[in-house]
């Protein structure tokens, strides 16, 4: 069945119709129809970001799980492209999420760029993998210009260092990905090499495992330390590498929300007086996920000199605040780091999917090369011998246009404007009785919680027992406030869950705000707190605590 439960009738599969799908739209009347829906595809985004759209329609998932259950592929065509591309437009988009709205303001996920579009439809055309010279050719070249441009933003070293390693057939500044987590993960599979291969090349890891690697060194186990707020792909490096995911290890952070310099530096201090713990890497957070917030990276810059352990910077998010000439030094000590994540779909404003992985030493990933006799030959210079990936599109070629297209300055005015819309959502919500604010924005991510007046009088007084009850309540309010905001499908916010302090074991649930889209204003952002307060005001608990 198709979307609409209609079959065209007439339509075969045959070398004729293969040949006019292949190579030419089918005539003149379907050229024009597709031309005329490129336009609402290409600009269709632009109309979205100038008129306050809703987020989605308001259809429950499950009732749309019961419109998708035929399982059967059609041994004929059913559709002519033009139909395809109509139900795609009348029937999928308005059901899906609408991240271009500015009252979509939950998840890093914003607007683009319109122009952006038509980037990726000529990536799409061209088709060039960029695991191989001979699949891509100029693309490849392009990207390892693209990938000094973004290390020199980076690490600023001489032009000398980029004059000799922009073009280097021998050394690799980084690499594209796929996203944040590969990044992450390259990262940490690169610094779990250097932590072996240092004292036991004969036994290197990646030729003979984890196995023989720790028995060379006389380990019991290795490690990976980062925040609590880490991003989740650390974990998954853990379970990829062998190490194990119990073995990357979450440490404390302090009131702001930023790792505990001196409770991970006694940390580290007992890992090491153990003597069968060894340390692969110890990474810091440019913007974590949940908050926002910014780890010392200078101070863990210096445990890591002081103890040679691999410094890992996650600026996924992050990063691109480099741009901004007001904020780029909340990111100091980024510039000391062995390694650095960041994301071309987050505050790039690059379509998905897209990631990169930087390395201060240049023949750095010479720990992670891979050869083969029909591609990524010995003495090739192939950019898949050094990459995670096997097949992967052109996206330098997106950025490269994006960063001429927009400037420096461009990016910073959308970067700046995150930053401060949020201070003032911050400032907002302080100012509103019935409203907490969790975290401040240290860059655009705020959390808060709803608290009705009465019960935010309580919790100043409760004893632990009762503040927990109270929580509780809140907890099922904020909840409530969340998804039935989402399931209306006029704005939305996320939710998540924070600890309030060393004594709250369990934490409480917050309401959670990216401040991405430039079109996103505070009277926007008012009006998704007014739509808050009136379902808060219809709320219901299930609980002994009355609010």
């Amino acid at each position: 069945m198709t979307l609409n439960g209609k079959k065209s009738p007439g339509l075969i599969a045959d070398w004729e119709t293969l040949q006019r799908i292949f190579i030419r739209p089918e005539d003149e009347a379907c050229r024009q129809t597709l031309v005329k829906y490129m336009e609402q595809i290409l600009f269709g985004l632009h109309d979205f970001l100038n008129s306050n759209v809703g987020v989605t329609e308001p259809i429950s998932l499950k009732e749309l799980t019961r419109e998708f259950r035929d399982t059967l592929i059609s041994p004929n065509p059913e559709k002519k492209l033009e139909s395809v591309i109509s139900d795609i437009i009348d029937q999928i988009a308005p059901r899906a999420v609408n991240v271009a709205s500015p009252y979509f303001v939950g998840h890093m996920t914003s607007a683009i760029p319109f122009f952006m579009v038509h980037l990726k439809a000529i990536v799409a055309a061209l088709n060039q993998n960029v695991i191989k010279l001979e699949t891509s050719k100029v693309l490849s070249v392009l990207e390892k210009q693209v990938l000094a441009k973004i290390h020199r933003l980076i690490f600023n070293k001489s032009e000398g260092f980029y004059q000799t390693h922009v073009q280097s057939v021998d050394t690799s500044l980084g690499a594209f990905t796929t996203g944040g987590t590969t990044a992450n993960i390259t990262a940490m599979w690169l610094a779990r090499n250097r932590f072996f291969d240092a004292i036991s090349k004969e036994q290197g890891v990646e030729e003979h495992g984890m196995v023989a690697a720790m028995q060379a060194r006389g380990l019991e186990r290795a490690v990976i330390l980062v925040s609590k707020r880490g991003h989740f792909s650390l974990k998954k490096a853990g379970g990829l590498l062998g190490i194990g995911n119990s073995n990357v290890l979450p440490m404390d952070v302090d009131s702001g929300h930023r790792v505990d310099v001196k409770k991970l530096e006694t940390t580290i201090r007992e890992l090491k007086a153990h003597g069968r713990t060894g340390i692969i890497a110890l990474v810091g957070i440019a913007g974590t996920t949940e908050t926002g917030t910014v780890d010392p990276l200078d101070d863990l810059a210096d445990l890591c000199q002081e103890h040679d352990i691999h410094f890992h910077v996650d600026a996924a998010w992050g990063g691109p605040v480099l741009l901004s000439e007001r904020y780029a030094h909340r990111l100091k000590g980024i510039e000391r780091a062995d390694s650095v994540t960041m994301d071309g779909h987050k505050q790039f404003y690059m379509p998905m999917t897209c990631g990169m992985v930087y390395f201060r030493d240049p023949k750095a990933m010479d720990l992670v090369a891979y050869h083969s006799n029909y591609v990524n030959r010995q003495g090739s210079v192939d950019l898949g011998i050094k990459s995670l990936e096997g097949s992967r599109e052109a996206n330098a070629l997106i950025l490269d246009s994006s960063l001429k297209i927009m400037g420096s300055r461009g990016y910073a005015l959308m970067i700046d404007h995150g930053i401060e819309t949020a201070k003032l959502f911050a400032a907002e919500i302080e100012r509103r009785d019935g409203f907490q604010i969790i975290t401040q924005p240290e860059l655009n991510i705020l959390t808060y919680r709803v608290v009705p007046p009465s019960l935010a009088a309580r919790l100043k007084t409760a004893d632990l027992g009762s503040r927990e009850a109270i929580n509780d309540v809140l907890d099922q309010l904020n909840t409530h406030v969340q998804r039935t905001q989402r399931e209306a499908g006029n704005s939305f916010v996320s939710r998540t869950r924070l600890n309030l302090g060393p004594l709250d074991k369990k934490g409480v649930v917050v309401l959670r705000s990216v401040i991405m889209n430039p079109m996103t204003t505070i009277k926007i952002l008012n009006e998704i707190l007014d739509e808050q307060e009136g379902i808060a005001a219809d709320f219901k608990q299930a609980g002994d605590v009355s609010i």
